[in-house]
């Protein structure tokens, strides 16, 4: 299983020239970029952590890519993602968002969790990746 959230999710994962191109896209709008991190990516996880602050009028991706490499140094187990906020007045929202880093090739997916609620009539469903059946920080690594 592959964990698709954002744009180019179903595609390979980018190579670091690739990722410095969409930063670079993301800056020639004149967007902010941003990074984040989590070890629980579960679509219902839209709290990521945030890796430094968000990066305004930025004319080079040097700086961001910096950032980029060394929050997926400091956080290799870890999903990082790379985002483009939109600041102008008619928007004030993520443009673009997409998975810079995973953790490792196979991913472990998540599990249907169902609640039936008392009256027997209706039902409540939530996923729940399995990688959080391990404790925060130690989720990807390997055995």
């Amino acid at each position: 299983m592959r964990i698709t959230q954002g744009t180019f999710s179903y595609l390979p994962d980018l190579t670091d020239e690739e990722i410095e191109a969409q930063i670079r896209y993301i800056i020639q709008n004149g967007w902010a970029v941003s990074i984040e991190y989590t070890d629980d990516p579960s679509p219902y996880n839209v709290y990521w952590n945030m890796w430094g602050l968000p990066m305004f009028d930025l004319e080079d991706p040097a700086p961001a890519m910096y950032e980029f490499k060394k929050c997926r140094e400091a956080f290799p187990h870890h999903y990082i993602k790379v985002n483009g906020y939109d600041p102008s007045p008619m928007w004030q929202a993520q443009r673009v968002s997409f998975i810079a880093h995973r953790p490792k090739a196979e991913e472990p997916g998540f599990r249907l969790h169902r609640t039936l609620f008392s009256d027997g009539r209706r039902l409540k469903y939530t996923l729940e990746a399995y990688a959080t059946q391990k404790p925060e920080g130690q989720r990807y690594r390997e055995e």
